[in-house]
């Protein structure tokens, strides 16, 4: 059976197809290239500055061979092509386009049935924009990445659809910008390794088995990201593995088998993770620690239809953590002088959840009646000391107010920050790049 990419139009024949090659050979450095419609012979070279147009009616075949365009030039533009069919070497990276520049735009291309789609490797200052990438019709594990960043420095990568790729990772990288990308049916939706001060602003994760997963990679801000339906079970929507001073604002988890999850983060001494402002909701579990640890602030975020709100294995305690003006589903408090925080402090227990921390096989039964009874169990009557996980001293009533103190505190802020004379210097690079985007 022939498996087709969900941007495939039409099923490949047997036909010779002209050099596209030689096309671009013939075009002069600063040159346009708009060839007429149909498709034409990959693998192709670039290595002059030129623009290839291909109005989105030209395609280009690699005959399962090699990256259907390689750039190997500064200032070059690929737009409204199709690229399809790469070779299927991991060693070679094969790719729907490999980019080993400066200042190249690659913009709204279908690239399909290739094993990466767009690989960027020791290049600055690229922008990928409005493509529709999906990988080969292999095992998930074996499919390249839809994007990867290789050391690769202020890039924007924005707007692009993903589909049943693997991942989009950014290794050795820092300064670029990943926005408002839509990724769907792949592994991790965006993976940082030892890549620093990237910002993440309004993606949409959904059907991944990752979210968005922070690994030595400090700096970080993670912004109105909605990352959905990340289960299985290593499921999660935002983790963290030894990383410090990072955003997490803003963000919808929703559905996934674990909300956050937090590996010694953060790991820099005298560092602080924010984590702000986010609404996770109806996950298995809503935070997740893996051990007790601190330097997390918590604050503002609104705790909705999770079957455990926080989780901690080993020392099962997260109140070295900075937890204030949540809202939390479950709190059973009151707020007689209705000023919107509750007026005892919101206190997390564990009680017979902890039975599926010390035996994992148990976490099959997670949310079952039977743990559901036995929590209630000793709830009425603990044969052992419950322990409490967490204490927010200001819950908040509801959810909107929770969003609304965090809105408040950061408008004071903006206030401090201009009468203090805070002023950002003229970046002129961001100011170039910034046009090369319209």
């Amino acid at each position: 059976m022939v498996l087709l990419s969900p941007f495939s139009t039409a099923v490949r024949g047997e036909a010779e197809y002209p050099s596209f090659q030689k096309l671009v050979d013939a075009t002069a450095a600063g040159g346009l290239l708009s060839p007429p419609a149909g498709t034409y012979a990959g693998p192709v070279i670039v290595t002059d500055p030129i623009i290839i147009d291909g109005r989105g009616e030209v395609t280009i075949d690699a005959g399962g061979r090699g990256s259907v365009m390689s750039l190997e030039t500064d200032g070059a533009t690929i737009k409204n092509m199709r690229l399809t069919n790469s070779g299927e070497s991991h060693n070679d990276v094969d790719s729907g386009v490999l980019v080993k520049g400066n200042f190249n735009v690659i913009r709204d291309n279908v690239i399909d049935d290739t094993l990466f789609g767009i690989d960027l490797s020791q290049s600055e200052n690229n922008i990928v924009r409005g493509n529709r990438i999906s990988s080969k019709a292999l095992p998930l594990g074996v499919r390249g990445d839809a994007i990867r960043l290789w050391y690769s420095f202020n890039n924007k990568i924005t707007d692009n659809i993903i589909r049943d790729s693997r991942d989009t990772v950014v290794w050795y990288s820092k300064d670029n910008l990943i926005a408002r990308n839509d990724a769907r049916g792949g592994r991790y939706s965006l993976h940082f390794m030892y890549s620093q001060y990237n910002e993440v602003l309004d993606n949409h994760y959904e059907d991944n088995s990752v979210g968005i997963f922070l690994m030595y990679s400090d700096g970080v801000v993670v912004r109105g990201n909605t990352i959905a339906y990340s289960s299985g079970t290593t499921g999660m929507g935002i983790g963290f593995k030894e990383t410090s001073d990072v955003e997490v604002s803003g963000n919808r988890i929703l559905y996934c088998a674990t909300g956050l999850y937090l590996d010694v983060s953060p790991f820099q001494p005298e560092t602080t993770n924010r984590i702000e402002d986010n609404l996770i909701a109806y996950s298995g579990i809503g935070v997740l620690f893996l051990n007790d640890w601190q330097g997390n602030r918590i604050r503002g975020n609104r705790f909705k239809g999770n079957i455990t709100q926080v989780a901690v294995t080993g020392a099962r305690t997260a109140k070295r953590n900075d937890w204030e003006a949540n809202y939390w589903e479950d709190y059973q408090g009151f707020d007689l002088d209705r000023d919107g925080v509750g007026d005892g402090p919101y206190e997390y227990y564990n009680y017979a959840d902890r039975i599926w921390m010390d035996v994992p096989a148990a976490r099959f039964f997670k949310g079952s009646p039977v743990l559901e009874v036995l929590d209630f169990l000793e709830r009425l009557a603990p044969f052992t000391d419950p322990e409490m996980v967490l204490r927010d001293s200001r819950p908040m009533m509801s959810a909107e107010l929770a969003h609304q103190q965090i809105m408040r505190e950061d408008t004071a802020q903006a206030h401090v920050s201009q009468e203090a004379g805070e002023t950002q210097p003229f970046d002129a690079l961001k100011a170039l790049r910034d046009s090369m985007a319209q």
